[in-house]
Order: C-alpha cells, then sequence, then structure tokens
C-alpha cells in the first residue's frame, strides 16, 4: 500500500541518526535556532488545544526556545493541516493530530495534503476510551433490545463524521444491530438528550460520562479500550465480547515530511520526556487519558491501522461529507 511504503521511508531515515541533546542539521546549524511552532488544528479550549499547550510547556523548557501554540481550527482539520503540510522541513513547525486525521481520507473524496506522505510521525501523544452509556429506561440487553426492534433505538454523536459517530457505526457492525443516528453540534447537546431520554445511547469520554453514571442518570455499558482500565475495573470491555474491538480519541504530534533525521530524533526524545514529566501524568490521567510516548515506528502503525479500520466503516455505513 503506498501509505504504508510513504511512512517506512521517513520512519528509516529518521530511526538512523543517534539522539543528543545538543542536535546538528545536515546544514550545520544547531537545533533549534528560532521559536517553535506548534500547530493545533482544533479551537482554544478544547482537549486538543489543553493537550497542545501542556506538551508546548514542557518542549519550550526542554529545547531551550518557545513553543508557540498556533490555533487553527476548522474544516475539520483541514485548515490546520494544510497549513503544517506546505511549511519548511525544518523542525520549526510541528502538527497536533487526532483521530481525525485518520478519518478525513474516507470521508473527504479530496484533500489538499496527503496525510501520510506530506508528514513524518514522532509519537502518540495519549489516547482516550469511550464509554457506552444508555438511558436507564433501557433495562433489557442493549444488544437482545435492539435486534428485537431493529432501528427504533437512537444513538447520539458530536456530529456526523465524529469520532462518537464512527465508533457507534463500529458497534453496530460488530453486534450486527440497527440504530438510528441522532447527529448534535457537539456531544454536550446529546449528553443532555440521553438524560432526558430522547436518545437511548451514546458513547462519550470516560470522564464525562462517570459523574453521570454515578449520579444514576445513565448506565455505563462497557468502555472501548482492548483492557479493562485501571481505574474502572469493574466496567467491562467491548472487547471481551467482541474480540479486537477498539475505538479511542487519541492525539499525535507530526512534522512535515523530509524533516532532518537528526531532528525527528531529537523531538521524539524531548516528547518522550514531556510525556514522564508529572504535570502531564497528573494532566492525562486526570482525564482519563493514557500517555503515550511509543516509538515512531510504533505510531506509523498504529495510524496505519486507524486509517484503515475507520476507511472499513465509513464505507459500510455510507458516510460522505463534501469537501
Amino acid at each position: 500500500m503506498k501509505f504504508h511504503k510513504a511512512w517506512a521511508t521517513l520512519l528509516l531515515s529518521a530511526a538512523s541518526a543517534a539522539a543528543a541533546q545538543t542536535t546538528w542539521t545536515s546544514s550545520g546549524q544547531a537545533y533549534p535556532t528560532k521559536p517553535i511552532r506548534l500547530i493545533v488544528p482544533f479551537g482554544v479550549g478544547g482537549p486538543g488545544d489543553t493537550i497542545g499547550r501542556l506538551l508546548g510547556r514542557q518542549l519550550t523548557e526542554s529545547l531551550g526556545q518557545p513553543v508557540v501554540i498556533d490555533n487553527r481550527s476548522g474544516a475539520t482539520t483541514i485548515i490546520g493541516t494544510e497549513l503544517a503540510a506546505k511549511s519548511p522541513a525544518e523542525g520549526h513547525t510541528l502538527l497536533l493530530i487526532s483521530t481525525t486525521h485518520a478519518v478525513n481520507p474516507s470521508l473527504f473524496p479530496k484533500l489538499p495534503y496527503d496525510p501520510v506522505r506530506d508528514f513524518a510521525p514522532i509519537t502518540l501523544i495519549t489516547a482516550t476510551p469511550f464509554m457506552l452509556a444508555v438511558h436507564p429506561s433501557v433495562a433489557a440487553e442493549l444488544v437482545t433490545l435492539a435486534r428485537g426492534k431493529p432501528g427504533t433505538l437512537n444513538y447520539g454523536s458530536s456530529g456526523a463524521g465524529s469520532s462518537i459517530h464512527l465508533t457507534t457505526e463500529l458497534f453496530k457492525s460488530a453486534a450486527n444491530i440497527q440504530l438510528t443516528h441522532v447527529p448534535y453540534k457537539g456531544s454536550g447537546p446529546a449528553f443532555i438528550d440521553l438524560i432526558g431520554g430522547q436518545i437511548q445511547l451514546l458513547f462519550s469520554s470516560t470522564v464525562s460520562t462517570l459523574p453521570h453514571v454515578k449520579s444514576g442518570k445513565v448506565r455505563g455499558l462497557a468502555i472501548t479500550s482492548l483492557k479493562r482500565a485501571s481505574a474502572l475495573p469493574d466496567v467491562a470491555t467491548l472487547a471481551e465480547t467482541y474480540p479486537g474491538f477498539e475505538s479511542s480519541s487519541w492525539f499525535g504530534l507530526l512534522a512535515p515530511a523530509r524533516t532532518p533525521a537528526p531532528v525527528m530524533e531529537r523531538l521524539l526524545k524531548e516528547t518522550r520526556a514531556a510525556l514522564k514529566s508529572a504535570e502531564m501524568q497528573q494532566a492525562l490521567v486526570s482525564q482519563g487519558a493514557e500517555p503515550g510516548g511509543a516509538s515512531s515506528q510504533a505510531f506509523a502503525a498504529y495510524f496505519q491501522a486507524e486509517i484503515g479500520k475507520w476507511a472499513r466503516v465509513v464505507k459500510t455505513a455510507g458516510i460522505q461529507l463534501a469537501n
């Protein structure tokens, strides 16, 4: 597959360089030589913005240059991502991506960039599983109920093509059930209608869902990670019933393609150190997220798998959004 070959070329060149505290580029210049722009293709105040700013503070200290957050939200992250793709490949522009980066190639027939060839992977920053919650009126076993009344149960999402939408479609396929999609402008309004009984089920972040579960307003049925969460040992995973089922809201770090290998190694080293810091660990775990920091190779393989998985879901569900 051409995507796979593109990632492999980038990764082999990055892996050949030895990490050093002072990194020298092929031009003989020390890196970094000026402030670093971290493009965050999400709005101010959201999860992506929070993670970007946390990471930026850590990298500012370790790299010795300011990391400036550049929020470029809009067009399902396409605006900010295109800007990063067209930036100089010297390590002074980075891009924070989310699950959306792996989904967009299937949702939009024409993108102004190639999500693989135009970028070099650094590492996965974090991943947060979803929790499947239902209204208390759903007293029977959910799948049995859905099979008995095809299409009568409504599920909410934060919008067509969102991670919540696609996760539910993945669940529908795994469980072989029919549900009716009710898209909202964000997960907040969807949760209000779940509590009110206008919709019967919703996938949402564990942090957003747990308070409502504890209050008895909704019931938490399962989470979407492959293994049970250490903080929620009594909550089953969907993978226990549907082997291999996994879905998460994740964030990763990229650089423009052809960024020098020594720079890529330095960025991986410092990002890994940042993710091990007390500030990052506490912030991510408090949000129900698992800190990342895997190798660039592992991140590339994970991203490749995500592209394929969501492409199959989008095709099966017949989802397409116009550019």
